[in-house]
């Protein structure tokens, strides 16, 4: 049998269909504390949690695009640095239907979300270890999350964790110029520990990475330090990663 003739007597109601969602995790790094953008829900279901950004992939619609369309309607970013982390698909994470949620990370600057609620992150867990980890209000209680969205924080910081060492997910926390110090500074909330400050220098400055830009840091009360840059980042927009 040809498939045209298979498909001409294939019926799809056969089979239930789940509904297919994106979540985006959208990470920045602010007074040496990891912030995720979150949303207050107005209906149902959850009414009052907090929530990722996210939506449902439309039938005709792949999910990079559907990730990119939820991140640019619903919070305005576009062209920033996003990868896909993770399928959540537990059947019962959803009240409404079995619905499977495609998780994206996205990760900006702070300057970047100036106008978007924002929530400090508290990971109880150390390394890769991994788990839910608390979002934190502005009076520092903890926010009711919706769904599993705690789940799906933590697998984001767990990669972050995980990837830092060789991939360029510093610098896209970063703006594009840059001291090793604010580098530094970016791997330490990420890691959540301390470095070795002449250590992490060598490495940064022998990975290759990194580009002198001869301009030194401006408006500080201390010794000016060298700005540098991030070779594989082009100058006029920020790093893209479908």
């Amino acid at each position: 049998m040809h498939d045209d003739e298979f498909l001409r007597h294939y019926d799809a109601s056969r089979f239930p269909r789940p509904s297919v969602a994106v979540d985006m995790t959208v990470l920045t790094v602010a007074g040496g504390h990891l912030y995720a953008l979150l949303m207050r829900r107005d209906e149902p279901p959850q009414q009052g949690l907090w929530s990722l950004p996210g939506g449902f992939v439309g039938i005709g619609e792949s999910l990079d695009g559907a990730a990119q369309r939820v991140l640019r309607d619903k919070t305005g970013l576009e062209g920033v640095y996003s990868e896909q982390l993770y399928t959540f698909g537990d059947p019962g994470r959803d009240p409404r239907t079995r619905i499977i949620a495609v998780a994206y990370v996205a990760l900006v600057t702070a300057e970047q979300l100036a106008d978007h609620t924002l929530a400090r992150l508290r990971v109880p867990w150390e390394g890769e270890t991994g788990g839910p980890i608390e979002a934190l209000g502005e009076a520092g209680a903890a926010l009711e999350l919706a769904f599993d969205h705690g789940a799906i924080l933590g697998t984001a910081v767990k990669r972050l964790r995980g990837k830092l060492d060789y991939a360029p997910i510093g610098f896209q926390l970063l703006p594009l110029r840059f001291t090793l110090r604010q580098l530094q500074a970016i791997h330490e909330t990420i890691l959540g520990r301390q470095l070795n400050k002449p250590s992490f220098r060598r490495r940064m400055l022998a990975s290759g990475q990194l580009e002198a830009t001869g301009a030194l840091e401006q408006g500080t009360h201390f010794r000016p330090a060298e700005l540098y840059r991030y070779l594989q980042r082009p100058d006029v927009e920020r790093s893209v990663e479908p």
